[in-house]
């Protein structure tokens, strides 16, 4: 797994479309935000900006990324090729990831750590860590799923639009909104009760174990993810 995840991080670094438009562009993005903090702060608080921060990364830096990174590998038969190791399959899609996740926690946990020295710091940071590792694997689980039904690199461009955008709606729905209102749909959308979560490490207010109630909905998505990626993941192309 380690000897795979290294050699796909050294192609990462190589592939430069990649690199900018899954990583350097919601870095940027994020680097908007935390510099308006006292505009964004205005319109809904701190905790709305760091869930922003964190479904963008999360979305573009881990789903899309994710998505891409296996409709390649599998378009070159590299997928079929590595089936041929003694490397089981969880410890092959596990080392294809770890890169883009390791960058992604990366990228979080830095962009983050700069918020609170500009705006203030979470008022839960266990709670926070939480939220942030449940969201990662919830995309991750979203994007074996959708690499299941993308054809090709080229096709992931539009398979992981839905996913990606409607994350980062619902997460700027539910910052901007609160959940006193539609309080089960909002939390029951994907990236819904992820974000409150994030809300309540940032801000305060509920309490750690009912906030840890939140999970559920969060830990009921990546079931779901983990199912259809099950059904409709394809080692070899696709026709």
């Amino acid at each position: 797994m380690l000897v795979i995840a290294r050699s796909e991080l050294m192609q990462l670094f190589r592939n430069r479309l990649v690199l900018i438009t899954s990583f350097l562009s919601p870095v940027a993005a994020c680097v908007f935000f935390v510099s308006r903090h006292e505009l964004f702060s205005d319109l809904g608080s701190v905790g709305y900006i760091a869930a922003v921060v964190l479904f963008t990364v999360a979305a573009f830096g881990v789903h899309a990324s994710t998505v891409t990174t296996l409709a390649s590998r599998r378009q070159t038969l590299f997928l079929k090729r590595l089936r041929s190791t003694p490397e089981s399959d969880v410890g092959i899609l596990s080392g294809l990831l770890l890169p883009l996740i390791g960058l992604a926690l990366v990228q979080v946990t830095v962009i983050l750590a700069v918020l609170s020295w500009v705006a203030g710091g979470p008022a839960h940071a266990p709670l926070l860590v939480v939220a942030v590792v449940a969201t990662l694997v919830m995309m991750v689980g979203l994007g074996l799923a959708t690499a299941g039904l993308t054809n090709s690199p080229e096709h992931a461009q539009v398979t992981t639009l839905p996913v990606s955008l409607g994350a980062v709606a619902v997460t700027n729905w539910v910052g901007l909104t609160g959940t006193a209102e539609l309080t089960v749909l909002k939390r029951l959308l994907p990236g819904g009760a992820a974000t409150e979560l994030v809300l309540d490490a940032w801000n305060g207010g509920a309490g750690f174990s009912e906030s840890l109630l939140l999970l559920a909905p969060t830990l009921a998505w990546v079931v779901v993810a983990v199912a259809l990626a099950a059904r409709f993941f394809r080692w070899e192309p696709r026709r």
